[in-house]
């Protein structure tokens, strides 16, 4: 039987998202961003192409790393001005039947108490289409304009993202139990107060004695998603993620990651299957070869140079407008993305300033593919079966008629090889993605503190002993 390739959208609630300079493109519509008719036009495109999801990524702050300002940021409308993501998970879902809807959110800036009821909020409106992108977030900006000052070590992040879940595991799963909505109208009884439990928790980072303020979503916890590729973010992706975003350039790159993320998880006691990886790729396709390379050339011709390294600046914390075009790339320790700035200068080839801004000019960090529908298809097969990939989290480059190509030519040719869904799953996203329940397995570090009293007890053993 032939391997399914999954689908994911990758957008981004502001202009141009990872093509700086087209939005100026006569047929883009991502300056109409601040509309709902946009989002749900696009969603019910995406829902047509049975994509897995709308997967809507998020900064808090703005690039200002390249040339030491973010003129050209607001110049180019790179990733600025850009608004909440969270918000567009009711319309969209109340435009669709199907379609994932993932958020980005940052474990750096906002407390998980009041994120966790925002979350399961959106949860209960979209009977349980969401999805939660975690991320902890590189720029300086963001963190600076929340009063941190600047942007916590690498590393730490991942530690303070760790007891973040935490506590979301706590609120989502243990504080309250299965059977603890009555909505008995003849007693009187909406809540069992002996099955709703405080969490009680107190870290390094974080504390939150109480209760969760909302009952139960559809998922409990919404499908978890991860983007890290550091070491660090493999290891917390092979920890929490059902589903796993990389941005791999190549195919050798790209089953290394896969390989890595596998074993690593399947080290954490999880099942490496349940794991699904999608690498961030550009289609860019038409009936034909020379139309879709004819289409590719006039969407390159609105690219951005320094709006492409506006993001790549941003992305690596290395400021690329201080070298000339020709100069290579060179590794400089950062407290951005790290796994970034070892792609570009790793083994496989050396790049120089200007092929580096030409590369993210059109769909950021990830591959682009031209071709006829057969042409892209028998790529896309052809990387799914060398890396060991599942999907592809397809960026645009000219919104929504990037889509609308891949829905319209491209998903009926992987359909006619059977590789590619034919119809959605019943039930919550998480059902859709794994055909199973819809809550995390028992696999999953959650199951931990769904007995939220044995947890608290165990922690007070633990101080107990420690003192």
């Amino acid at each position: 039987m032939t391997r399914h390739i999954r689908f994911n959208a990758f957008d981004m609630n502001c202009v141009g998202h990872q093509s700086p300079g087209l939005w100026a493109h006569p047929r883009d519509r991502s300056w109409t961003y601040k509309d709902l008719d946009y989002w749900q036009d696009v969603a019910r495109i995406l829902e047509r192409g049975i994509f897995d999801g709308i997967f809507i990524a998020d900064v808090i702050g703005y690039y200002d790393v390249y040339k030491g300002s973010n003129f050209h940021a607001l110049h180019q409308g790179a990733q600025i001005p850009v608004n909440d993501p969270l918000q567009l998970a009711a319309p969209i879902a109340l435009a669709t039947e199907h379609l994932g809807i993932g958020i980005t959110a940052s474990t750096s800036f906002e407390h998980p108490y009041t994120f966790a009821r925002r979350l399961s909020t959106a949860d209960h409106h979209t009977k349980g289409r969401v999805g939660w992108n975690i991320v902890t977030s590189y720029l300086e900006s963001g963190a600076k304009n929340v009063g941190q000052g600047g942007l916590k070590a690498h590393d730490n992040r991942y530690e303070i993202a760790a007891e973040y879940v935490e506590v979301l595991y706590k609120l989502f799963e243990g504080s309250w139990e299965e059977g603890a909505v009555l909505r008995d109208r003849e007693r009187r009884i909406f809540a069992d107060p002996a099955k709703v439990h405080e969490i009680g928790h107190k870290g390094p980072f974080f504390d939150v004695p109480g209760y969760h303020l909302c009952e139960p979503s559809p998922q409990r916890t919404p499908v978890l998603y991860q983007a890290g590729a550091s070491g660090p973010g493999k290891n917390f992706a092979a920890a929490h993620a059902e589903c796993v975003f990389v941005a791999a350039p190549t195919k050798s790159l790209l089953k290394a990651y896969v390989a890595d993320i596998r074993a690593r998880a399947a080290a954490a006691g999880r099942d490496p299957r349940k794991l699904y990886i999608y690498n961030l790729t550009t289609v860019i396709v038409d009936e034909t070869d020379a139309k879709a390379e004819a289409r590719f050339e006039d969407y390159r011709s609105y690219s951005s140079y320094d709006g492409s390294l506006v993001f790549l600046s941003g992305w690596s914390g290395i400021d690329f407008g201080q070298y000339a075009p020709s100069d290579l790339i060179r590794k400089v320790e950062t407290n951005a993305i790290v796994s970034m700035v070892e792609t570009f200068t790793g083994k496989d080839r050396a790049w120089t300033i200007e092929e580096l801004a030409r590369w993210g000019g059109v769909g950021g960090l990830g591959p682009v593919f031209v071709g006829s529908p057969s042409t892209v298809a028998d790529i896309l097969q052809e990387w799914q079966e060398e890396t060991d990939v599942d999907g592809f989290n397809l960026a645009y480059a000219v919104t929504p008629e990037t889509f609308e190509g891949v829905v319209d030519l491209l998903v009926p040719e992987l359909q006619k090889r059977g590789a590619y869904p034919t119809a959605y799953r019943p039930g919550t996203l998480r059902e859709k993605l794994f055909g199973e329940g819809p809550y995390l397995p028992k696999t999953h570090p959650a199951d931990l503190y769904r007995d939220i009293e044995a947890v608290k007890a165990r922690q007070a053993a633990h101080r107990e002993a420690a003192e």
